[in-house]
């Protein structure tokens, strides 16, 4: 079986295989803990998780424990706007996925100007996840956010070696934030790259019907894996089975031209206007 391709994770000196798994929803499936011993099996060692997805660090921690960290990448979130809760935080998920640190800690979810003013201010998040990386609990800072202004102060900004952005064919505003982070050296975890979780039911519905066309989850992961700019994309995962056929798209070494894009794009448009 071939290797997942590797791409560097900003400049951060890590090299993370470019398919991650997100793991907001794995525990919501009885066969949660199978899906993340096959992504790991699998050699997709990029896991995202946060402290606010229930039940994810813990199924997290239970499988470190059963097989130890090795092959494992894992990135985790704090919603709290303040220093002593970042910090908080990271000890909670420390303690909660067995580990003695973590690779990005990342601040979730900024997305108005009045949380980046928080998070950044004097004892803002922040300042809690620089004591914490000092303290070697965690090796890297991240942010997450939904707004393309927010993203770009985050990457102009200097203070962060990662930014989770959403991008892919339903999304491809982001295109000009990715290149923007290349250039600084930032690297960027693309969410929802198969266009989250309603979208995909709808899609896979259509492909048992026989009337997906070329809108389907592996035509929109080869489209974000298609942009150089992308360092990790984590497709949501609650089966095994979903983490092999994401395994097997990224594998498959096909990248999209400019025209095969656009078309998607295209689907991907009147998809979302009904």
């Amino acid at each position: 079986m071939d290797a997942l391709k590797r791409r560097p994770l900003g400049a951060t000196g890590v090299d993370v295989a470019e398919l991650g798994l997100g793991a907001m929803d794995t525990p919501t499936s009885p066969e949660g803990a199978a899906t993340l011993r096959t992504a790991l099996d699998l050699g997709i060692e990029f896991i995202d998780t946060a402290r606010d997805y229930a039940g994810s660090e813990l199924l997290i921690g239970a499988v470190m424990r059963e097989r130890g960290r090795a092959g494992a990448f894992l990135a985790s979130k704090t919603f709290s706007r303040t220093a002593s809760g970042a910090q908080w935080d990271v000890d909670r998920s420390l303690r909660a996925m067995s580990v003695e640190s973590i690779g990005v800690y990342q601040l979730h979810d900024v997305r108005t100007p009045e949380d980046w003013h928080a998070v950044m201010a004097e004892g803002g998040a922040l300042e809690g996840l620089q004591v914490a990386r000092y303290r070697g609990l965690i090796r890297h800072i991240g942010i997450s956010t939904h707004t393309l202004d927010i993203g770009r102060k985050a990457i102009l900004s200097g203070e962060f070696a990662t930014v989770m952005l959403e991008y892919s064919a339903f999304y491809p505003e982001s295109a000009p934030l990715l290149e923007l982070a290349a250039e600084r050296g930032v690297g960027v975890i693309v969410m929802r790259p198969v266009g989250g979780s309603g979208r995909t039911s709808i899609m896979r519905r259509s492909i048992e019907h026989g009337t997906a066309g070329i809108l389907t989850p592996a035509n929109l992961l080869r489209y974000v894996l298609s942009n150089p700019a992308v360092s990790v994309a984590i497709p949501g995962a609650r089966f095994p089975a979903r983490v092999i056929e994401h395994a097997a798209t990224a594998r498959s070494g096909e990248p999209m031209d400019d025209r095969e894009r656009r078309e998607l794009e295209t689907a991907a448009a009147a998809f979302y206007g009904d």
